[in-house]
């Protein structure tokens, strides 16, 4: 290998194991690539800027404006309610809420560690008050926090389809069956642990009149997804223009409708969503910056050279696939991950047949497992805040989740129609 990308992924991965920000280690391993390499910078920050002048993008500062008024209105303890009232009465039943609930905001935020957030802000205090020891609560709602990002729309699902020119919309409906599969896994994790431990709590089984009552005062944020995704699919919109039909909704619904929104609470919802789409946004440029650098010297060739030997069997590529994003994800954040990634593997993937729908469902699938991984775990700082665990016993609460997370992953890996059989 070239002495330009030894040094750029040693600075880079370096600075990742001391925790460096993401942005600052891909941007300082990129300028010692251009260092070692005598490469110009101006190709670099050309590339940087043009990497952003993309139309599908313009969707995810929608979606998580979207995602940040929801969550600081109403629609977060409305959907709550509407879960407590579908599952609430089974054993475990609080846990099984917590992922029902994250299923359902998933679908509002796009984002996981705002499902966390939202969601498990108000199911982790609220679960202990009830009795449930606290690695168990904060576990299970920072793993179903993973939901966010499954289930469409999904800010990571956005940056696939552009990092590699694959339809958006599709991407989106092809999220659905296997967000609603990982919750089912989840779930079961959630009601098994019960009972080995014997936590029997669980409230009264709701009425019929009850429930009723819970999805009309839920009407609004349950609108949402029927919004979005009817609009895509039915062709009425595409996900760009969703996501600003998302944020005006969720802006008029919350600030005049219910009148939940004051003017200090709009400021600290667009301070927190200029601040992620900042983040996101500078993530891509440096990430998109080191996918030129790697271009330039042939390393996705050198990829597909040392994956060629596995990409007859299109099941035993995946694997190897999964494996390397599961181990990225562990000082790589979520959507790096997936900028860098995914343009490698995409010609291997496309050479041994596997559909590009599929294989960016799975790459989702597993870069959500990241979000549960030390020592860039975002959900599970999430988590220790809400909760005041510690990191290390969080880490350990969350295996159990991340078991079943992958044995979902291998049924979708097994079973592509999950995947594709929404598209027709």
């Amino acid at each position: 290998m070239d002495m330009t990308i030894i040094m750029t992924i040693t600075v880079m991965v370096i600075l990742l194991f001391l925790s460096a920000p993401i942005a600052v280690a891909i941007g300082l391993g990129v300028v010692t690539g251009l260092y070692v390499g005598d490469i110009p910078p101006e190709f670099m920050m050309e590339k940087m800027v043009s990497s952003l002048d993309s139309f599908p993008l313009l969707a995810v500062p929608f979606f998580i404006l979207a995602g940040e008024v929801m969550q600081k209105g109403t629609m977060a303890d409305a959907l709550l309610r509407v879960s407590r009232c579908l599952v609430g009465h089974v054993p475990g039943g609080m846990a099984h809420v917590s992922v029902l609930t994250s299923m359902f905001y998933g679908a509002l935020s796009g984002s996981s560690p705002a499902t966390v957030a939202g969601v498990g802000g108000i199911m982790i205090p609220a679960m202990e008050k009830d009795g449930y020891p606290k690695d168990y609560s904060t576990a299970v709602n920072v793993s179903a926090g993973c939901l966010g990002v499954m289930i469409p729309p999904s800010v990571p699902l956005i940056i696939y389809g552009a990092a590699v020119g694959v339809s958006v919309s599709d991407l989106f409906i092809a999220g659905i069956l296997p967000g609603v599969l990982v919750g089912i896994f989840l779930m079961i994790t959630a009601y098994i642990i019960v009972r080995v431990k014997k936590i029997d709590i669980a409230f009264p089984r709701a009425t019929l009149g009850e429930t009723l009552r819970a999805v009309w005062a839920a009407k609004h944020a349950l609108l949402v997804p029927l919004i979005v995704l009817g609009g895509i699919y039915g062709g009425i919109f595409t996900p760009t223009e969703a996501g600003a039909v998302a944020a005006v909704y969720a802006l008029c619904v919350e600030g005049i409708l219910l009148r939940a929104l004051t003017w200090r609470k709009l400021y600290e919802i667009f301070k927190s969503a200029a601040i992620t789409n900042a983040t996101i946004f500078i993530i891509m440029s440096v990430a998109c910056a080191l996918g030129q650098l790697l271009l330039l010297y042939n390393v996705p060739d050198s990829i597909s050279g040392l994956l060629s030997g596995v990409s007859h069997n299109k099941y035993l590529l995946l694997a190897v696939i999964i494996l390397v994003m599961l181990i990225a994800g562990t000082f790589m954040e979520a959507l790096a991950n997936i900028i860098i990634l995914a343009p490698l593997m995409f010609p291997v993937i496309k050479a041994a047949g596997i559909d590009p729908i599929h294989f960016g469902i799975i790459m989702i699938v597993s870069a959500a497992m990241g979000f549960l991984t030390p020592p860039v775990g975002v959900n599970l700082f999430v988590g220790c805040g809400i909760s005041k665990m510690s990191i290390e016993a969080l880490s350990l609460a969350v295996l159990p989740y991340l078991l079943a997370m992958l044995l979902a992953l291998f049924v979708l890996v097994a079973f592509p129609q999950i995947s594709l059989v929404l598209l027709g």
